[in-house]
């Protein structure tokens, strides 16, 4: 520290932070001496830590044992991997492909039977006689709407119980006509579904309202669900769709769906479709063009996408071999030494890009950014040494003047 004196004497020797002493030194010769310092103390502001204590603060003692952070330079394999496991899954992947939904019967369904004779009419066809025509008979004999019991069953005169549960109503049909065959004349039976009460698909979540959307044989589709539910009520570019079906359950983002018919699955009985906000951030600071928390798709973001929104780095401060992404990260996906593991199974990680390097632009297309991630770019050497320099001008100036004007 420089100290000013109010009487005309010699400036008495101060010491400075890195170790120099200064006495009656001009502007120039004060920037010489502490420019030994080769990099900005300590003390000096900064947005946050350097390139060197990033890598030098990886790991510290806890215990008595080598615990900490993970320090992992990113390679094109790495990137690759790392996208892999985070990519989701395609529905088409998940789930076979189908026609159809396979609409079929199920206990408390509503059903309707109809019977038609050919003339003479045997069994069901009441006889009507008609002066020009002589007897004759109805068409046809419709009996009453009844539901499927439990078992799976409907009561038909003389063909008894007739199983219909997890079939479609065209062999339903072929049933209770090979059951009447002998009793009735040539019989045409028609069965037709009043009230679906089994082949529905539930629609929940980010939509407009919940509903249990019935299935028709005309195979309805995912994207039919939505439109059901009333469509989102959050941008499509931030919602995902849960499809579960069985013991299995897959997500995919909605604007994937869209782009790609094929994921627009056929859906089957019993599926649940959920919609689901992605409120999925990351938070950048450092020496890039803006420090803020900023949102992203569903379908995720690259990191160089997320550096891009972020403004890029900073020209004039930035260090663009130290551009980090701070994560914990599923320790499966990392070979740590001897990591600190999180709820979750998660270790503290931190990724490191060096953009010196024309083939790192390659790889930050691959790398993955995550929800919560936090990138952050170091300042440079050079920017730090600048700074440090401008505040020893900033005291170095003043002393100077007035040790003159003393002088005088």
């Amino acid at each position: 520290m420089i100290t000013l004196s109010t009487k005309k004497v010699p400036m008495a020797r101060s010491e400075h932070p890195c170790g120099v002493g200064i006495r009656h030194a001009g502007l120039g010769a004060a920037a010489l001496i502490l420019s030994a310092c080769a990099t900005a103390p300590d003390w000096i502001s900064a947005s946050g830590a350097s390139r060197e204590q990033v890598q030098q603060v990886q790991q510290e003692r806890v215990g008595g044992r080598i615990e900490g952070i993970e320090l992992i330079d990113v390679d094109d394999a790495l990137a690759r991997k790392l996208s892999a496991s985070k990519r989701l899954g395609e529905f088409s992947d998940f789930f076979p492909a189908a026609s159809s939904n396979n609409y079929l019967i199920g206990p408390g369904d509503i059903i309707e039977v109809s019977v038609w004779e050919a003339p003479p009419a045997m069994l069901f066809g009441a006889v009507v006689i008609e002066a020009k025509s002589g007897p004759t008979t109805t068409r046809v004999v419709t009996f009453p709407e009844q539901m499927v019991t439990p078992a799976g069953t409907i009561t038909m005169p003389f063909a008894g119980r007739v199983p219909v549960k997890g079939r479609a109503t065209q062999e339903i049909e072929d049933d209770i006509v090979r059951r009447l065959h002998g009793k009735a004349n040539l019989p045409q039976v028609l069965v037709r579904v009043i009230k679906n009460n089994t082949s529905n698909v539930t629609v929940v979540g980010e939509v407009n309202h919940s509903t249990l959307m019935a299935l028709t044989p005309k195979g309805e589709r995912l994207l039919d669900a939505l439109a059901a539910g009333g469509g989102v009520r959050q941008p499509v570019n931030r919602m995902a769709l849960q499809l579960s079906r069985d013991n299995v359950t897959a997500t995919m983002a909605l604007d994937s769906i869209i782009r790609d018919p094929k994921q627009n699955i056929v859906l089957k009985p019993g599926d649940v479709v959920t919609a689901l906000f992605q409120s999925q951030s990351f938070s950048v600071l450092g020496a890039t063009g803006k420090n803020e928390e900023i949102p992203f798709e569903a379908q995720g973001i690259s990191l160089a996408q997320a550096l891009a929104r972020s403004g890029g780095l900073n020209d004039s401060r930035a260090d663009a071999r130290g551009v980090f992404v701070f994560r914990f990260e599923d320790a499966r996906l990392v070979a740590a030494r001897d990591p600190v593991k999180h709820a979750g199974g998660s270790v503290p990680v931190v990724y490191q890009v060096d953009l010196r390097d024309p083939a790192s632009f390659f790889i930050t297309q691959n790398f993955p950014v995550q929800n919560r991630d936090v990138i952050y770019v170091a300042n440079s050497p050079a920017a730090e040494f600048e700074k440090f320099l401008r505040l020893v001008v900033s005291v170095a100036v003043p002393s100077v003047t007035l040790n003159r004007a003393w002088q005088n």
